[in-house]
């Protein structure tokens, strides 16, 4: 069984963003040469997640207004955590999202359903962070 590792890297310009990563994730399996096998990917950062779903701008708002109706960023008061911070609604949004992802490899590629692509989800942007993508197999 061979593995191989790549970690990405995104700054957003913006607090919130959605970010189609699904090019940098073949990119890394195809460095990989894996043929069969699993692949991760996952934030790692308390505050952005990794997720599967639809690359469709409506479904894209459409999460960001339920998350903040879920974790609304302000007031800043409303969380224990905001003491010396002010990301304490971008905890609780990554906790809803999720920290990653398992995609089967088959044949040298992910393994997809229908219109699914893989997204870096980011809370509490404007900084640098980093995406793990680790793949196991042959």
């Amino acid at each position: 069984m061979k593995s191989f590792k790549k970690e990405l890297w995104f700054q957003t310009r913006e607090r919130r963003e959605f970010v189609n990563i699904t090019p940098q994730v073949q990119q890394a399996l195809q460095e990989s040469s894996i043929q069969e096998g699993l692949l991760l990917c996952n934030a790692m950062h308390i505050t952005a997640s990794v997720f599967i779903n639809d690359d469709e701008a409506g479904l894209h708002h459409d999460m960001e207004v339920w998350l903040e109706k879920l974790a609304p960023e302000k007031p800043h008061s409303q969380y224990r955590h905001n003491v010396s911070e002010d990301n304490g609604d971008a905890h609780l949004k990554r906790t809803v999202m999720g920290r990653e992802v398992v995609v089967a490899v088959t044949e040298g590629r992910l393994d997809f359903g229908p219109w699914e692509q893989i997204f870096y989800g980011e809370f509490d942007g404007k900084r640098e962070k980093r995406v793990l993508v680790k793949i196991l197999g042959e």
